[in-house]
């Protein structure tokens, strides 16, 4: 049924690249920390840079804990679901970074995704993961639902913020610069842009 796979190519590749949802998982060190599961979506925030390394842009949102747990351990799995078409789900179990945007690497990672206006979503950071482990699953459990479209929300909440104001934004929230658990998160206030 599930098959381990030395990179990221091939049909493997291109069922990631198509899916428009997938979750993050990330957790502390501590054996009584707060796991943390997201999923993402924003077609054109994910990229796959090189056969054993991917990329998504991590947007504003009203905690940081993937970045707080990357800055603690680097732990991080990423998994994707067919919801249409032949049943699938694909992890990838890695390391990470928050490429955070004071970072010298961000401004040429953020090329990576060009059909994303980073100005309208309030990016904060990218984050770059390295595959230690990939594997599938049969998925023969995971419902067939529809996509119809992106919803436009986050980009019409955040494009009226600037460098400051989003500084401001994330200085109001209570797990933005700390995570649940109290680890260091998005260091404030947050860096100008250089995209």
């Amino acid at each position: 049924m599930g098959k381990t796979y030395e990179r990221i190519d091939g049909r493997l590749r291109t069922f990631i690249e198509s899916q428009p949802l997938f979750f993050t998982a990330t957790a502390p060190l501590a054996a009584d920390g707060t796991v943390n599961l997201s999923p993402k979506g924003l077609k054109g925030s994910f990229a796959v840079l090189d056969e054993r390394t991917v990329a998504y842009l991590d947007f504003a949102g009203s905690t940081a804990e993937t970045v707080a747990h990357l800055r603690e351990n680097g732990r991080i799995t990423l998994m994707w679901c067919a919801f249409q078409g032949p049943p699938n789900i694909v992890r990838v179990h890695g390391r990470g970074e928050a490429v955070l945007r004071d970072d010298p690497r961000f401004a040429e990672l953020v090329a990576r995704f060009p059909d994303i206006d980073p100005s309208r979503h309030g990016l904060r950071a990218v984050i770059v993961v390295t595959a230690e482990l990939i594997r599938d699953s049969c998925g023969y459990a995971v419902p067939l639902m529809a996509y119809e479209e992106d919803r436009d929300l986050h980009g019409r909440r955040f494009a009226r913020e600037d460098d400051a104001s989003l500084s401001a934004y994330f200085a109001k929230k209570e797990h933005i610069a700390t995570s649940l658990d109290g680890l260091p998160g998005l260091p404030l206030p947050l860096p100008p842009s250089t995209v």
